[in-house]
């Protein structure tokens, strides 16, 4: 089901403002954008591989990585068939950060996300 642009709007409000308000490090968009990347689509990830698909330099992927593996939220896992090549995967931690963060969406208790919230706190008092 596609959002109209009001409601993908709102949507993405209130992630970022269930962001904010969590007791959680901050994130840049690139940080973030990388940190999904790496959770939601396959692997195995590289810097390469990740500024391709995201099409950022690999210095900045790399100085984004150098954050998250700080905040453990990812891995830098060398490769054991090429000492080289470096693959990236995300930690429990980096898990959990980006559960913390879509919980109150999942959950229907985060801020209006517009028609399709007022739809389910309907269906709720019903």
């Amino acid at each position: 089901m596609a959002l109209s642009e009001r409601d993908a709007l709102a949507f993405l409000k209130a992630a970022t403002v269930a962001n904010i308000r969590a007791d959680a490090p901050d994130l840049t968009a690139r940080q973030l954008g990388i940190l999904m990347s790496v959770a939601l689509e396959p692997g195995p990830h590289t810097v390469r591989g990740l500024a391709a698909s995201l099409k950022l330099s690999k210095p900045v992927v790399t100085r984004a990585l150098d954050r998250l593996e700080t905040l453990g939220f990812v891995n830098r896992i060398t490769d054991e068939h090429d000492l080289r090549s470096i693959f990236i995967e995300r930690t429990a931690e980096g898990a959990g950060f980006l559960r913390a963060m879509v919980g109150p969406l999942t959950r229907g208790d985060g801020t209006d996300t517009g028609k399709g919230a007022q739809r389910a706190g309907q269906a709720r008092a019903a």
